[in-house]
């Protein structure tokens, strides 16, 4: 899973200061990687949610976050979605997806298949990535759109980039 490499390469490129992030397998390399550099505030959430209140006072503090998430964590981010249209902040997500390609777990697919339609009703700008060699570019490009174009944006890793999960192994 290097494609974790190409995202924080772009983290790096484009200063960001703090990432959010719930543990998460498909997130572990990106995450292990911004808890090493002493120049990220790597934070650890309760809950996905804390990462979109965290992303706005970063950007009122002249800081910028982003929050690493599963696609289940996007259902649970609903309410506090409408902060970032109401607010006006500039928000970006990426999002390893579950409910796709070799999922084991009924209780992923739900949200695993609504993850897109619920963030662009939202306001996010969406983009889905599936090959490992596009990823770097195209997070660029949401980092680009977020702090740039003072968009809200989403980037959705599929399941075909994460190693494929089962109960008990």
């Amino acid at each position: 899973m290097e494609w974790g490499d190409d995202i924080y390469t772009a983290f790096k490129d484009a200063g960001i200061d703090q990432v959010a992030y719930v543990p998460d397998a498909g997130h572990k390399r990106l995450i292990n990687a911004c808890i090493a550099d002493n120049d990220i505030k790597a934070v650890s959430l309760t809950t996905e949610e804390e990462g979109i209140a965290l992303s706005a006072g970063a950007w009122l503090g002249g800081q910028k976050c982003v929050i690493l998430m599963q696609s289940s964590g996007v259902g649970n981010c609903i309410n506090m979605l409408s902060l970032i249209e109401t607010c006006r902040f500039p928000f970006v997500a990426f999002v390893t997806m579950r409910g796709q390609w070799h999922e084991f777990n009924p209780w992923q697919m739900p949200m695993g298949t609504t993850t897109k339609l619920a963030l662009e009703t939202a306001g996010c700008l969406v983009d889905e990535v599936e090959e490992p060699a596009d990823v770097g570019a195209k997070a660029a490009a949401a980092l680009h759109k977020a702090f740039v174009g003072q968009q809200s944006t989403a980037l959705l890793l599929n399941q075909r980039l994460v190693t494929v999960k089962t109960f008990g192994k």
